[in-house]
């Protein structure tokens, strides 16, 4: 989704485009890191003096809601926002803590199992190390090698 969409977006979803909805949207379309309410709060209250915790934390609650935007939670005490909503895994590396996306077909890990269940929602979350990681040298990661998915 490119910025100027966003309000087209949100009008379309009856949701207010308001200048302080608009600002964190471009955040995370700016910052595709995953960021943090902290995170996102603290580099747009630099510049929206009147931005509060409060606001930011509702405003990306309405777009989870409406589809804009997607929940992380690979940690239990740490939620992340993430701009691409269509399907896709996140991997995190447990040395920097950098979140990766990669492609994988969701769909195909249905279960039998869960047949006579009402899925919501799917998620894909792996952890490891990450090549920069890795090719720090890192004690403990001698015997590891990266993996390339072949194109």
């Amino acid at each position: 989704m490119k910025p100027l969409d966003f309000e087209q977006e949100l009008k379309k979803r009856n949701i207010n485009p308001s200048h302080q909805r608009l600002k964190i949207m471009e955040y995370l379309a700016r910052h595709q890191c995953h960021p943090t309410v902290d995170q996102i709060y603290t580099d747009l209250q630099k510049d929206i003096s009147t931005l509060s915790k409060t606001t930011v934390y509702n405003t990306l609650h309405i777009l989870a809601q409406a589809g804009l935007v997607r929940v992380i939670t690979i940690e239990d005490k740490e939620t992340r926002y993430d701009i691409l909503t269509e399907d896709h895994g996140h991997f995190k590396c447990e040395n920097c803590g950098a979140i990766y996306d990669f492609q994988i077909d969701i769909n195909a890990l249905a279960s039998k199992d869960l047949s006579h269940f009402k899925i919501y929602d799917k998620n894909v979350y792996f952890k490891g190390i990450c090549p920069k990681c890795l090719g720090n040298n890192l004690p403990g990661t001698e015997n590891l090698s990266v993996q390339t998915a072949q194109s």
